[in-house]
C-alpha cells in the first residue's frame, strides 16, 4: 500500500467513522433534547426516525448517482451538507428546526456512505488490498456505533446535548479541506441517463418499509399504519424489479440482482446488522432494567464490544486471504451464534457481567468477519462503473438491517414479558429474544454455506463450458 493510498484510506475511514457515530450519538441525549426543546414524549422518537428514513430511503439512489455524476463530487457535497446540518442541529431552537436538521443529516449519510465506499473499492484493486481496506472500514464503522453511544453520554453530561451535533463540524471541515487533494475523481466516460422510474419506485418502497418498521417498534406489529406501510413498501420493492427489467439504463441491472454474490452477500449482511445492532438494544435493556446500570455505565460496558469489532475488522482480511470469503462468512457467523447463545446464561445479578463482556467481545469479532465478508462478496466481480451501485446496495442493506433489528427484538421482549414489567419479566423477554437472535445467525450461516457455494460452483461450470 503506497503512501498516497494510505492517505486516501485515512480520509475515507474518518468520514465513515463520523457517519457511524452519528447513528448512535443522540440515543443517550434524547431525554435532554426533549427537555431543552419541548418535545413531547410521543414525538421524541422522531429525532431518530427522521434520520433513519432519509438515510435508508435514499442510499441506493445516491449510490447510483455517484456512479453517473462523480463519486468524489458527491462525497464532498455530502460532507458539506453533513457539516451544515450538524451546525443547524446544534443551534436549533425548536423541534421543527431540529427535525429538519436530522433529515438533512440522514440525506448526507445516504450521499456520503455509498460514495465513500465506492471510492474505497475503486481506489483499491480487488484482492488483498481491497479486503484489508474493507476490513478496516468495517471495524471503524462498528466501533463508531459503540463510540457514539459512549460519546453522546459524556458530551451530554459534561457539556450539552448540542455538542452531539457540533462535534461533526470540525471533522467534516477537515475532511473537506484534505480530500480534494488526495482523492481522484471517479466516474464513467459515457454518462447514461438516470433511471427516474426505478429511483422513485425503490426510494418510496424503502421509505415505506423503514416507516413501517419504526412504527411497528413503537405501536406493535398489529398497528394498522405499520402494516399498511410495510405492505406498500414490499409491493413497491417488487414493482422495482419489473421496472428495472424494462428500463434502458436501469438503476440496478437485473443481471446484477441475479448474481448469487450480490443476493446472498447482501442477505448475510442484512442478518449481521439485524442481529448485532438489536443485541446491543437487548443488552442495554438487561443492564439498565435488570442490573440497574445507569445509561452512561451501560454505554461504557459496550466498549468491549467495540474492541471485538475492531479486532475482527483487523483480522478479517487475513482470514479471507487464508480460507476464502465464503468460509470466512460461515466461520464468523458460527462464532457470533455461539457467543450470542452464551448470553442465555445471564442471570439477575452482576456476577453475570463476566459472561456478558466475554461473549460480546467474541461475538463482535465474529460479527465483523461476517460484515467484511459481506462487503467483499457484495462488491466483487463488478466493474468500476458499477461500484457506486454495488456500494449503494450494500449500504442500503446496512441501513435496513440497523432499522429492522430493534423493532423485531422489542416486539419479542414485549410479548414474552406480558404484564410483568419487573426485572424478572425483562430477563425472560431478553432471554427469548437472544435465543431468536442466535437462531437467525445460524440461518444466515446455512444460507451462506449452501447458496454462495452453489453459486460459485455454477459460475465455474459456466466458465469452463465457455472455455471448452
Amino acid at each position: 500500500m503506497t503512501g498516497r493510498l494510505r492517505l486516501v484510506l485515512v480520509v475515507l475511514l474518518v468520514a465513515q467513522f463520523m457517519l457511524a457515530v452519528d447513528f448512535s450519538i443522540l440515543n443517550v441525549a434524547l431525554p435532554a433534547i426533549g427537555n431543552g426543546l419541548g418535545f413531547s414524549l410521543a414525538h421524541l422518537q422522531w429525532i431518530a426516525t427522521s434520520f433513519a428514513l432519509a438515510a435508508a430511503g435514499f442510499t441506493l439512489l445516491f449510490g447510483r448517482v455517484a456512479d453517473l455524476f462523480g463519486r468524489r463530487r458527491l462525497f464532498l457535497f455530502g460532507l458539506g451538507l453533513l457539516g451544515l446540518s450538524s451546525l443547524a442541529g446544534g443551534l436549533a431552537t425548536s423541534p421543527e428546526l431540529l427535525l429538519t436538521a436530522r433529515v438533512a443529516q440522514g440525506l448526507a449519510t445516504a450521499i456520503v456512505t455509498p460514495a465513500g465506499l465506492s471510492l474505497l473499492t475503486t481506489s483499491f484493486p480487488e484482492g488483498p488490498l481491497r479486503d484489508r481496506a474493507l476490513g478496516l472500514n468495517g471495524a471503524l464503522m462498528s466501533a463508531g456505533f459503540t463510540t457514539g453511544a459512549v460519546l453522546g453520554g459524556v458530551l451530554t453530561d459534561l457539556l450539552s446535548w448540542r455538542w452531539s451535533f457540533f462535534i461533526n463540524v470540525p471533522v467534516a471541515l477537515a475532511v473537506l479541506l484534505i480530500a480534494p487533494g488526495v482523492i481522484k475523481e471517479s466516474r464513467p466516460e459515457v454518462r447514461p441517463k438516470l433511471d427516474v422510474p426505478g429511483a422513485v419506485t425503490v426510494t418510496l418502497g424503502l421509505l415505506a418499509l423503514v416507516h413501517g418498521l419504526t412504527r411497528a417498534g413503537e405501536h406493535g406489529w398489529t398497528d394498522t399504519v405499520a402494516l399498511v406501510a410495510l405492505v406498500a413498501g414490499l409491493l413497491l420493492v417488487v414493482s422495482f424489479w419489473f421496472v428495472e427489467r424494462g428500463a434502458a439504463s436501469p438503476l440496478v441491472p437485473v443481471r446484477v440482482l441475479r448474481r448469487p454474490t450480490v443476493v446472498w452477500g447482501n442477505a448475510l449482511g442484512l442478518i449481521a446488522f439485524v442481529t448485532e445492532t438489536s443485541l446491543v438494544f437487548l443488552m442495554t435493556l438487561y443492564l439498565q432494567e435488570v442490573l440497574d446500570f445507569s445509561a452512561l455505565a451501560a454505554g461504557l460496558s459496550f466498549g468491549v464490544l467495540g474492541l471485538g469489532t475492531v479486532t475482527g475488522g483487523v483480522l478479517a482480511a487475513r482470514v479471507i486471504g487464508r480460507i476464502g470469503t465464503t468460509p470466512t462468512l460461515v466461520t464468523g457467523g458460527l462464532v457470533q451464534a455461539v457467543a450470542t447463545a452464551a448470553l442465555l446464561t445471564l442471570g439477575g445479578d452482576r456476577s453475570s457481567m463476566a459472561v456478558l463482556l466475554v461473549a460480546t467481545f467474541i461475538g463482535g469479532v465474529g460479527n465483523m468477519l461476517v460484515i467484511v465478508g459481506f462487503m467483499v462478496t457484495a462488491t466483487s466481480g463488478l466493474p468500476d462503473r458499477e461500484q457506486g451501485m454495488a456500494a449503494g446496495l450494500a449500504t442500503m442493506t446496512q441501513q435496513i438491517g440497523i432499522t429492522m433489528g430493534t423493532p423485531i427484538m422489542s416486539a419479542i421482549v414485549t410479548a414474552r414479558m406480558g404484564t410483568d414489567a419487573g426485572p424478572r419479566g425483562v430477563l425472560d423477554g431478553v432471554g427469548l429474544a437472544v435465543l431468536v437472535n442466535a437462531a437467525i445467525v445460524v440461518l444466515g450461516v446455512v444460507l451462506a454455506a449452501v447458496f454462495l457455494r452453489a453459486g460459485r460452483a455454477a459460475g465455474r461450470g459456466t466458465a469452463e463450458a465457455c472455455a471448452g
